[in-house]
């Protein structure tokens, strides 16, 4: 158990905290903690950066290759509790990749603004995982109860090295790929008449937007430092990371207010 009232001396002694964490309550409970403590200035130092290999995980749920996923079907409960998991896998593992940029990449000469940024991506994300467990606890299920895949850690993983690379593969293509799926599955959902699920996703999605648009505002930064073309660097790094191809349709709109160039995706998806 963890010390409710133990505030680590930094933000990445922090963000390390909620890495080794391995229950998922105790990851949503000490980010809300961290955020609070940080934004109060009871956290008022950066500290050194480091991070673990992969961050610690509850016995369950089973991790399986993404290739041996079970398929979902086309409808009722049981499809919605596996869309519902499958989510919540993603957000649970999207705390950890924002306190991971923390831990592994923050450095006092990068602007505050930075670690303002992911500490608020690690509250947005805890509070994605609580509604959509709410969500499945309403439907008789919980998180655990069905395998998941490991494919967002392993991103992470490709991309431990370099903070450009981090923010290509994870904020600026699979989150953003997120923003071109939602509003289709928003949409089946309303037609199944639940509207509660739906405003779940609905939120997600909307809330997203600024975690693309954070990852590409510290990508700009980035290239801007390194005196590089970020928009041709991007797609390096994608062709570089990203196996698959960058699938149309995109939502052009959620991308734009994230700042996403069409001269980011398109060129990659004409490949």
């Amino acid at each position: 158990m963890f010390d409710k009232d133990c505030i680590p001396a930094t933000l990445t002694d922090a963000a390390r905290s909620v890495l080794l964490a391995p229950e998922p309550n105790d990851k949503v409970r000490l980010t809300h903690l961290y955020a609070q403590a940080w934004r109060e200035g009871r956290i008022d130092q950066v500290g050194a950066p480091g991070a673990p290999d992969r961050p610690a995980r509850p016995s369950r749920p089973e991790l399986r290759p993404p290739r041996e996923m079970p398929r979902r079907g086309a409808g009722g409960n049981d499809t919605k509790v596996a869309l519902l998991h499958a989510i919540a896998h993603i957000e649970l593992n999207a705390v950890d990749l924002a306190w991971d940029v923390i831990a592994r990449f923050a450095d006092p000469s990068l602007p505050r603004d930075f670690c303002d940024d992911w500490v608020q991506v690690a509250v947005d994300e805890a509070e994605h995982f609580e509604i959509l467990n709410e969500r499945m606890a309403e439907l008789n299920s919980a998180y655990g109860d069905l395998p998941a895949h490991d494919g967002l850690w392993e991103a992470a993983q490709k991309t431990a090295h370099d903070l450009m690379a981090r923010m290509a593969l994870v904020p600026m293509t699979l989150e953003a790929r997120g923003l071109d799926t939602t509003p289709a599955t928003v949409a089946r959902l309303r037609r199944q008449n639940d509207e509660r699920t739906a405003a779940i996703m609905e939120r997600i999605g909307e809330e997203e937007i600024a975690h693309v648009a954070a990852g590409r505002r510290w990508f700009e930064y980035m290239a801007e430092k390194r005196n590089v073309d970020a928009v041709s660097a991007y797609h390096t790094f994608i062709r570089e990371h990203y196996k698959s191809a960058l699938k149309r349709p995109f939502n052009a709109e959620a991308r734009d207010r994230a700042g996403m160039k069409h001269e980011y995706y398109e060129p990659l998806a004409a490949e």
